[in-house]
Protein backbone atom coordinates (compact mmCIF):
# COMPACT_ATOMS: atom_id res chain seq x y z
CA UNK A 1 0.00 0.00 0.00
CA UNK A 2 1.11 3.16 -0.74
CA UNK A 3 2.07 6.38 1.95
CA UNK A 4 -1.39 7.39 3.03
CA UNK A 5 -2.25 10.43 5.28
CA UNK A 6 -2.37 10.50 9.61
CA UNK A 7 -4.87 12.87 10.45
CA UNK A 8 -5.99 13.91 13.97
CA UNK A 9 -8.60 16.43 15.71
CA UNK A 10 -7.03 18.87 17.59
CA UNK A 11 -10.09 19.34 20.33
CA UNK A 12 -10.84 22.62 21.51
CA UNK A 13 -14.55 22.43 22.73
CA UNK A 14 -15.31 26.25 21.51
CA UNK A 15 -13.72 25.58 18.15
CA UNK A 16 -9.75 27.12 17.55
CA UNK A 17 -10.97 30.19 16.22
CA UNK A 18 -11.27 32.61 19.54
CA UNK A 19 -15.08 33.52 18.21
CA UNK A 20 -15.91 30.00 17.01
CA UNK A 21 -18.76 29.80 19.89
CA UNK A 22 -20.43 32.64 18.24
CA UNK A 23 -21.45 30.95 15.46
CA UNK A 24 -24.90 29.86 14.66
CA UNK A 25 -25.31 26.52 16.68
CA UNK A 26 -21.83 26.06 18.12
CA UNK A 27 -21.09 24.49 21.07
CA UNK A 28 -20.44 27.10 23.34
CA UNK A 29 -18.91 24.87 26.22
CA UNK A 30 -15.78 23.19 26.99
CA UNK A 31 -17.45 21.38 30.16
CA UNK A 32 -20.38 19.83 27.84
CA UNK A 33 -19.65 16.01 27.86
CA UNK A 34 -22.76 14.81 25.50
CA UNK A 35 -21.18 17.58 22.90
CA UNK A 36 -17.69 16.49 23.37
CA UNK A 37 -19.02 12.89 23.14
CA UNK A 38 -20.60 13.75 19.91
CA UNK A 39 -17.46 15.50 18.47
CA UNK A 40 -15.43 12.59 19.04
CA UNK A 41 -18.11 10.19 17.51
CA UNK A 42 -18.00 12.90 14.45
CA UNK A 43 -14.01 12.01 14.08
CA UNK A 44 -14.21 8.26 14.60
CA UNK A 45 -17.07 8.14 11.84
CA UNK A 46 -14.15 10.00 9.42
CA UNK A 47 -11.93 7.75 10.85
CA UNK A 48 -9.19 10.00 12.05
CA UNK A 49 -6.18 8.81 14.07
CA UNK A 50 -6.32 10.60 17.13
CA UNK A 51 -8.15 13.18 19.23
CA UNK A 52 -5.49 15.58 20.99
CA UNK A 53 -5.88 17.14 23.70
CA UNK A 54 -3.77 20.47 24.62
CA UNK A 55 -3.83 21.87 28.12
CA UNK A 56 -2.93 24.62 30.13
CA UNK A 57 -2.61 25.47 33.98
CA UNK A 58 -4.31 28.54 34.76
CA UNK A 59 -7.26 30.00 34.34
CA UNK A 60 -7.48 33.70 32.31
CA UNK A 61 -10.93 35.53 31.50
CA UNK A 62 -9.30 37.35 28.90
CA UNK A 63 -7.45 34.32 26.97
CA UNK A 64 -9.41 31.96 24.48
CA UNK A 65 -12.20 30.52 26.28
CA UNK A 66 -11.34 27.11 26.04
CA UNK A 67 -8.09 27.56 27.81
CA UNK A 68 -10.01 29.06 30.32
CA UNK A 69 -13.08 27.02 30.95
CA UNK A 70 -12.48 23.08 30.28
CA UNK A 71 -12.15 19.96 31.05
CA UNK A 72 -8.85 18.53 32.58
CA UNK A 73 -7.54 16.20 29.50
CA UNK A 74 -7.24 12.73 31.00
CA UNK A 75 -10.30 12.56 32.44
CA UNK A 76 -12.19 13.75 29.49
CA UNK A 77 -10.57 11.21 27.07
CA UNK A 78 -11.18 8.42 29.94
CA UNK A 79 -15.19 9.32 29.64
CA UNK A 80 -14.58 9.69 25.72
CA UNK A 81 -13.00 6.14 25.10
CA UNK A 82 -16.47 4.50 26.49
CA UNK A 83 -18.08 5.76 23.82
CA UNK A 84 -15.77 5.46 21.15
CA UNK A 85 -13.55 2.18 19.85
CA UNK A 86 -11.23 2.90 17.13
CA UNK A 87 -9.67 6.58 17.25
CA UNK A 88 -6.84 7.18 19.44
CA UNK A 89 -6.74 9.24 22.41
CA UNK A 90 -4.30 11.64 23.37
CA UNK A 91 -3.40 14.29 26.38
CA UNK A 92 -1.10 16.85 27.31
CA UNK A 93 0.54 16.52 30.85
CA UNK A 94 3.47 18.77 31.35
CA UNK A 95 6.24 18.05 32.42
CA UNK A 96 7.44 20.96 34.22
CA UNK A 97 4.43 20.65 37.13
CA UNK A 98 3.59 16.87 37.31
CA UNK A 99 5.69 14.22 38.12
CA UNK A 100 6.82 10.87 36.43
CA UNK A 101 4.98 8.37 38.65
CA UNK A 102 1.74 9.96 37.95
CA UNK A 103 2.04 10.54 35.00
CA UNK A 104 2.76 7.04 34.12
CA UNK A 105 0.53 5.44 36.05
CA UNK A 106 -2.37 7.97 34.74
CA UNK A 107 -1.40 6.83 30.77
CA UNK A 108 -0.92 3.25 31.55
CA UNK A 109 -4.34 3.43 32.87
CA UNK A 110 -5.82 5.24 30.05
CA UNK A 111 -4.35 2.85 27.82
CA UNK A 112 -6.12 -0.28 29.33
CA UNK A 113 -9.48 2.00 29.56
CA UNK A 114 -9.26 2.51 26.00
CA UNK A 115 -7.86 -0.75 24.70
CA UNK A 116 -4.12 0.56 23.59
CA UNK A 117 -5.64 3.81 22.51
CA UNK A 118 -4.11 6.04 24.63
CA UNK A 119 -0.94 8.84 23.69
CA UNK A 120 0.53 11.03 25.86
CA UNK A 121 1.86 14.97 24.32
CA UNK A 122 4.79 15.72 26.92
CA UNK A 123 4.95 19.00 27.23
CA UNK A 124 7.18 21.24 29.00
CA UNK A 125 5.06 23.97 29.60
CA UNK A 126 5.35 27.29 28.37
CA UNK A 127 3.20 29.91 30.33
CA UNK A 128 5.19 31.38 33.84
CA UNK A 129 1.50 32.10 34.91
CA UNK A 130 0.83 28.78 36.04
CA UNK A 131 3.96 28.24 38.13
CA UNK A 132 1.86 30.02 40.92
CA UNK A 133 -0.53 27.48 41.23
CA UNK A 134 2.24 24.96 41.79
CA UNK A 135 3.73 27.39 44.44
CA UNK A 136 7.22 27.36 42.41
CA UNK A 137 9.17 29.33 40.08
CA UNK A 138 8.83 28.87 36.24
CA UNK A 139 11.83 27.48 34.63
CA UNK A 140 13.94 29.10 32.20
CA UNK A 141 13.32 27.38 28.51
CA UNK A 142 17.19 25.16 28.79
CA UNK A 143 15.95 23.85 32.30
CA UNK A 144 12.32 23.37 31.41
CA UNK A 145 14.11 21.02 28.92
CA UNK A 146 16.55 19.30 30.86
CA UNK A 147 13.69 18.55 33.23
CA UNK A 148 11.84 17.29 30.06
CA UNK A 149 14.31 14.88 28.90
CA UNK A 150 14.89 13.42 32.50
CA UNK A 151 10.85 13.30 33.10
CA UNK A 152 10.30 11.08 29.71
CA UNK A 153 13.11 8.66 30.16
CA UNK A 154 11.77 8.13 34.02
CA UNK A 155 8.09 7.68 32.21
CA UNK A 156 9.22 4.84 29.77
CA UNK A 157 11.48 3.34 32.41
CA UNK A 158 8.08 2.59 34.73
CA UNK A 159 6.43 2.00 31.98
CA UNK A 160 8.53 -1.14 31.17
CA UNK A 161 8.41 -2.27 35.10
CA UNK A 162 5.89 -4.68 34.28
CA UNK A 163 6.68 -7.75 31.76
CA UNK A 164 3.50 -8.62 29.27
CA UNK A 165 3.14 -11.80 31.48
CA UNK A 166 3.89 -10.42 34.84
CA UNK A 167 0.26 -11.15 36.15
CA UNK A 168 -0.86 -14.32 36.42
CA UNK A 169 -3.69 -14.81 38.39
CA UNK A 170 -3.53 -18.07 38.66
CA UNK A 171 -6.22 -19.57 41.07
CA UNK A 172 -5.25 -23.63 41.24
CA UNK A 173 -1.62 -22.34 42.67
CA UNK A 174 -3.02 -19.51 44.59
CA UNK A 175 -0.28 -17.10 42.86
CA UNK A 176 -1.33 -13.47 41.49
CA UNK A 177 1.66 -11.96 40.01
CA UNK A 178 5.10 -13.77 39.43
CA UNK A 179 7.42 -11.08 41.15
CA UNK A 180 10.24 -11.95 39.13
CA UNK A 181 8.52 -10.64 36.07
CA UNK A 182 8.52 -7.00 37.96
CA UNK A 183 11.27 -4.92 38.85
CA UNK A 184 11.73 -1.21 40.48
CA UNK A 185 13.44 1.33 38.31
CA UNK A 186 15.32 2.74 41.57
CA UNK A 187 15.74 6.01 39.64
CA UNK A 188 18.43 8.67 40.86
CA UNK A 189 18.45 11.62 38.82
CA UNK A 190 19.26 15.51 38.56
CA UNK A 191 15.66 16.63 38.77
CA UNK A 192 14.10 13.42 40.26
CA UNK A 193 14.31 10.26 42.56
CA UNK A 194 11.76 7.27 41.44
CA UNK A 195 11.65 4.08 42.74
CA UNK A 196 9.08 2.30 41.16
CA UNK A 197 7.45 -0.09 40.07
CA UNK A 198 4.24 1.04 38.94
CA UNK A 199 0.62 -0.20 40.58
CA UNK A 200 -0.71 -1.32 37.34
CA UNK A 201 0.48 -3.83 34.62
CA UNK A 202 2.40 -3.19 31.15
CA UNK A 203 -0.11 -1.00 28.70
CA UNK A 204 -1.51 -2.47 26.11
CA UNK A 205 0.67 -0.58 23.16
CA UNK A 206 3.82 -1.08 25.88
CA UNK A 207 4.53 2.89 25.68
CA UNK A 208 1.28 4.54 25.15
CA UNK A 209 2.08 6.86 21.97
CA UNK A 210 4.10 9.75 22.93
CA UNK A 211 3.72 13.22 21.36
CA UNK A 212 5.61 16.43 21.13
CA UNK A 213 5.50 20.00 19.97
CA UNK A 214 8.50 21.70 20.91
CA UNK A 215 9.60 23.98 17.77
CA UNK A 216 13.08 25.39 19.41
CA UNK A 217 16.47 23.63 19.25
CA UNK A 218 16.30 22.19 22.57
CA UNK A 219 12.64 20.99 21.65
CA UNK A 220 13.43 19.38 18.29
CA UNK A 221 16.15 17.59 20.02
CA UNK A 222 14.09 16.37 22.73
CA UNK A 223 11.28 15.10 19.69
CA UNK A 224 13.94 13.56 17.90
CA UNK A 225 14.76 11.39 20.78
CA UNK A 226 11.77 10.31 22.53
CA UNK A 227 8.09 11.47 20.11
CA UNK A 228 6.14 9.15 17.94
CA UNK A 229 4.28 11.97 16.99
CA UNK A 230 5.52 15.57 16.42
CA UNK A 231 3.23 18.60 16.10
CA UNK A 232 4.23 21.63 14.08
CA UNK A 233 3.96 25.02 13.78
CA UNK A 234 3.94 26.01 10.28
CA UNK A 235 2.54 29.09 7.79
CA UNK A 236 4.81 28.27 5.18
CA UNK A 237 4.90 25.38 2.86
CA UNK A 238 9.01 26.28 2.01
CA UNK A 239 9.23 26.70 6.04
CA UNK A 240 7.14 23.67 6.93
CA UNK A 241 9.24 21.26 4.61
CA UNK A 242 12.77 22.90 6.22
CA UNK A 243 11.16 21.52 9.60
CA UNK A 244 10.02 18.40 8.58
CA UNK A 245 13.56 17.71 6.57
CA UNK A 246 15.47 19.02 9.61
CA UNK A 247 13.61 16.79 12.07
CA UNK A 248 13.93 13.86 9.86
CA UNK A 249 17.39 14.40 9.47
CA UNK A 250 18.31 13.93 13.12
CA UNK A 251 17.01 9.99 13.89
CA UNK A 252 19.36 7.95 12.00
CA UNK A 253 21.87 9.15 14.36
CA UNK A 254 19.78 8.71 16.91
CA UNK A 255 19.39 4.70 15.91
CA UNK A 256 15.83 5.33 14.46
CA UNK A 257 14.52 5.46 10.67
CA UNK A 258 12.69 8.23 9.78
CA UNK A 259 9.08 6.59 9.21
CA UNK A 260 9.05 6.52 12.83
CA UNK A 261 8.08 9.66 13.87
CA UNK A 262 4.94 11.24 12.25
CA UNK A 263 4.98 15.13 11.85
CA UNK A 264 1.11 16.55 11.91
CA UNK A 265 1.44 20.33 10.99
CA UNK A 266 -1.44 22.26 12.86
CA UNK A 267 -4.07 23.47 10.00
CA UNK A 268 -7.43 25.36 10.87
CA UNK A 269 -9.52 24.34 7.54
CA UNK A 270 -12.38 26.21 6.85
CA UNK A 271 -14.33 24.65 3.98
CA UNK A 272 -17.32 25.36 1.97
CA UNK A 273 -19.04 23.69 -0.89
CA UNK A 274 -17.37 26.51 -3.09
CA UNK A 275 -14.66 28.95 -2.55
CA UNK A 276 -16.94 31.41 -2.00
CA UNK A 277 -18.81 29.55 0.98
CA UNK A 278 -15.90 28.91 2.67
CA UNK A 279 -14.61 32.76 2.59
CA UNK A 280 -18.34 33.78 3.33
CA UNK A 281 -17.86 31.44 7.02
CA UNK A 282 -14.18 32.95 7.34
CA UNK A 283 -15.41 36.72 7.18
CA UNK A 284 -18.59 35.83 9.68
CA UNK A 285 -16.15 34.33 12.27
CA UNK A 286 -13.87 37.54 11.98
CA UNK A 287 -16.69 39.57 11.80
CA UNK A 288 -17.32 38.03 15.92
CA UNK A 289 -13.80 38.65 16.78
CA UNK A 290 -13.58 40.91 20.30
CA UNK A 291 -10.54 43.29 19.89
CA UNK A 292 -9.24 42.67 23.20
CA UNK A 293 -9.18 38.43 23.35
CA UNK A 294 -7.27 38.88 20.09
CA UNK A 295 -5.00 41.52 21.26
CA UNK A 296 -4.41 39.13 24.13
CA UNK A 297 -3.63 36.13 22.44
CA UNK A 298 -1.28 38.11 20.15
CA UNK A 299 0.54 39.32 23.36
CA UNK A 300 1.00 36.01 25.00
CA UNK A 301 2.28 34.47 21.60
CA UNK A 302 4.89 36.87 21.25
CA UNK A 303 5.52 37.35 25.21
CA UNK A 304 4.79 41.45 25.07
CA UNK A 305 2.51 43.74 25.57
CA UNK A 306 1.21 44.32 22.06
CA UNK A 307 -1.34 47.09 22.98
CA UNK A 308 1.22 49.34 22.94
CA UNK A 309 1.88 49.25 18.99
CA UNK A 310 0.30 50.90 16.12
CA UNK A 311 -2.47 47.87 14.81
CA UNK A 312 -1.73 49.52 11.08
CA UNK A 313 2.18 49.51 11.58
CA UNK A 314 4.63 47.00 10.65
CA UNK A 315 5.25 44.50 12.92
CA UNK A 316 8.17 45.26 15.18
CA UNK A 317 11.32 43.75 15.36
CA UNK A 318 10.36 41.15 18.61
CA UNK A 319 13.12 39.02 20.30
CA UNK A 320 11.71 35.42 20.37
CA UNK A 321 10.22 34.79 24.24
CA UNK A 322 11.19 32.23 26.71
CA UNK A 323 7.23 31.28 26.31
CA UNK A 324 5.78 30.51 22.76
CA UNK A 325 9.25 29.93 20.54
CA UNK A 326 7.54 27.55 17.66
CA UNK A 327 4.55 30.29 17.58
CA UNK A 328 5.94 33.26 17.83
CA UNK A 329 9.43 32.24 15.26
CA UNK A 330 6.41 31.45 12.81
CA UNK A 331 4.53 34.55 12.90
CA UNK A 332 7.41 36.79 13.06
CA UNK A 333 9.45 35.07 10.33
CA UNK A 334 6.20 35.64 7.93
CA UNK A 335 5.42 38.91 9.23
CA UNK A 336 9.09 40.19 7.72
CA UNK A 337 8.54 37.63 4.63
CA UNK A 338 5.55 39.25 3.59
CA UNK A 339 5.59 42.61 4.92
CA UNK A 340 2.92 42.27 7.23
CA UNK A 341 1.36 44.96 9.26
CA UNK A 342 0.63 43.92 12.64
CA UNK A 343 -3.33 44.50 12.01
CA UNK A 344 -2.70 40.88 9.98
CA UNK A 345 -0.97 39.22 12.32
CA UNK A 346 -3.65 39.70 14.66
CA UNK A 347 -6.45 38.61 12.33
CA UNK A 348 -4.13 35.43 12.01
CA UNK A 349 -3.77 35.08 15.58
CA UNK A 350 -7.56 35.62 16.38
CA UNK A 351 -8.30 32.97 13.29
CA UNK A 352 -6.50 30.05 15.02
CA UNK A 353 -3.90 31.04 17.55
CA UNK A 354 -0.60 31.26 15.46
CA UNK A 355 -1.75 28.34 13.18
CA UNK A 356 -2.05 27.95 9.61
CA UNK A 357 -5.59 29.23 8.28
CA UNK A 358 -6.58 27.19 4.86
CA UNK A 359 -9.91 28.32 3.49
CA UNK A 360 -11.64 26.74 -0.03
CA UNK A 361 -13.61 24.70 -1.24
CA UNK A 362 -13.34 20.84 -0.30
CA UNK A 363 -11.34 20.47 -3.84
CA UNK A 364 -9.00 23.34 -2.62
CA UNK A 365 -8.56 22.48 0.82
CA UNK A 366 -8.01 18.58 -0.19
CA UNK A 367 -5.15 19.64 -3.21
CA UNK A 368 -3.64 21.67 -0.83
CA UNK A 369 -3.25 19.23 2.04
CA UNK A 370 -1.67 16.70 -0.89
CA UNK A 371 0.28 19.23 -2.07
CA UNK A 372 2.35 19.50 1.29
CA UNK A 373 2.01 15.63 1.62
CA UNK A 374 3.49 14.60 -1.28
CA UNK A 375 5.89 17.73 -1.16
CA UNK A 376 7.84 16.37 2.14
CA UNK A 377 6.22 18.78 4.27
CA UNK A 378 4.25 16.43 6.25
CA UNK A 379 2.65 13.01 7.25
CA UNK A 380 -0.36 14.07 7.54
CA UNK A 381 -2.17 16.89 9.65
CA UNK A 382 -3.67 18.39 12.87
CA UNK A 383 -7.09 19.40 11.91
CA UNK A 384 -8.21 22.17 13.91
CA UNK A 385 -12.06 23.34 13.51
CA UNK A 386 -12.91 26.77 13.54
CA UNK A 387 -15.95 25.84 15.49
CA UNK A 388 -17.61 22.75 16.64
CA UNK A 389 -19.57 20.23 15.31
CA UNK A 390 -20.31 22.01 11.99
CA UNK A 391 -16.54 22.60 11.54
CA UNK A 392 -16.22 19.24 11.99
CA UNK A 393 -18.61 17.79 9.75
CA UNK A 394 -17.65 19.79 6.80
CA UNK A 395 -13.71 18.33 6.96
CA UNK A 396 -15.36 14.82 7.26
CA UNK A 397 -17.71 15.15 4.86
CA UNK A 398 -16.27 16.93 2.38
CA UNK A 399 -12.72 16.53 2.50
CA UNK A 400 -12.35 13.21 4.00
CA UNK A 401 -13.74 11.20 0.72
CA UNK A 402 -11.84 13.20 -1.71
CA UNK A 403 -8.77 12.15 0.03
CA UNK A 404 -10.00 8.74 0.35
CA UNK A 405 -10.84 8.75 -3.19
CA UNK A 406 -7.25 9.90 -4.10
CA UNK A 407 -6.05 7.05 -1.92
CA UNK A 408 -4.22 9.37 0.57
CA UNK A 409 -6.51 8.31 3.32
CA UNK A 410 -7.73 4.93 4.98
CA UNK A 411 -11.34 3.32 4.03
CA UNK A 412 -11.28 1.89 7.43
CA UNK A 413 -9.06 1.41 10.40
CA UNK A 414 -5.89 -0.56 10.54
CA UNK A 415 -6.09 -2.10 13.78
CA UNK A 416 -7.45 -1.70 17.31
CA UNK A 417 -4.42 0.41 18.62
CA UNK A 418 -3.38 3.66 18.07
CA UNK A 419 0.16 2.13 17.30
CA UNK A 420 -1.25 0.08 14.88
CA UNK A 421 -3.32 3.01 13.42
CA UNK A 422 -0.07 4.52 12.76
CA UNK A 423 1.53 2.54 11.55
CA UNK A 424 4.21 2.14 14.68
CA UNK A 425 5.85 -0.99 16.43
CA UNK A 426 5.07 -1.89 19.59
CA UNK A 427 7.84 -1.21 21.31
CA UNK A 428 10.24 -4.11 22.66
CA UNK A 429 10.20 -4.40 27.45
CA UNK A 430 13.83 -2.54 27.60
CA UNK A 431 16.06 -4.91 30.02
CA UNK A 432 16.73 -3.15 33.48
Amino acid sequence: MSRQMHLGLFLLGTGSHVAGWRMPGAIDSFQDIDAMIRVAQIAERGLLDMIFMGDNLYGDPAAHPSYTVRFEPLTLLSALAMHTRHIGLGATVSTTYSDPFTTARAFASLDHISKGRAAWNAVTGSSPQAAPNFGRLHPNHAERYAIAGEFVDVVKGLWDGWADDAIEADRATGRYIDPAKVRSLDHEGTHFSVKGPLNIGRAPQGHPVILQAGGSEPGQALAARTADVVFSVVQDLAEAKAQYEALKARLPALGRRPEEVTVLPGVMPVVGRTSEEAFAKLAQLMGFVDATNALALLSDRFGTDMSAYDLDGPVPDLPIPDTYHSFARVMLNKARREGMRLRDAYNLMAAARGHWVLCGSAEEVADTLEEWFRGGAADGFNIMPSHLAEGLEDFVELVVPILQRRGLFRTAYAGTTLRENLGLARPPRREA
